[in-house]
């Protein structure tokens, strides 16, 4: 896939989650990774119709957002977490290491926890998301500790 391309599966990943209907779906998916919800479920807590349920999830998964898996007679929807992951690697790239919009020491998650980075020689070594607050060393005392390296993303949990 060219830069180009991308480009586009991007803002249609960003397109499909740009109504609150839908951010508020990804959000319970996300909570309820791995396991997903049903639809009743999803249903009940966001009190919307079933037909109109179902249009978001459609869209939802059509941008490669979300699975769905069929168990008897209930659907599951569970969050594409490697699409998301991919698209906020987009995004990280563009502001914070090409750009250096954003320095990656200051990122803020939404919540209130902390992402930290090492950076050394002007390249990404470590990031980690702070929990606690006692955690302010990087990365001794954190929950969850992402390496970069090469490019190679990889996690793991102590």
């Amino acid at each position: 896939m060219n830069s180009s391309d991308q480009v586009i599966r991007f803002a249609d990943m960003f397109s499909a989650m740009g109504t609150e209907a839908r951010l508020r779906i990804m959000q319970l998916l996300l909570s309820a990774h791995p396991e997903g919800l049903v639809v009743g479920d999803i249903q009940a807590e966001l009190g919307i119709p079933n037909s109109t349920l179902s249009h978001h999830l459609d869209k939802l998964k059509n941008e490669g957002l979300v699975r769905v898996r069929r168990e008897g007679t209930f659907l599951w929807y569970t969050a594409q977490t490697e699409a998301l992951q991919e698209l906020l690697g987009f995004l990280y790239a563009e502001c914070c290491t090409r750009n250096k919009a954003i320095h990656p020491e200051t990122i803020v998650a939404f919540g209130g926890q902390v992402a930290e980075a090492r950076v050394v020689d002007g390249a990404v070594e470590a990031v980690a998301l702070r929990t606690g607050s006692g955690c302010s060393n990087l990365p001794a005392g954190c929950d969850c500790v992402t390496h970069v390296e090469n490019a190679d993303v990889t996690s793991k949990q102590k």
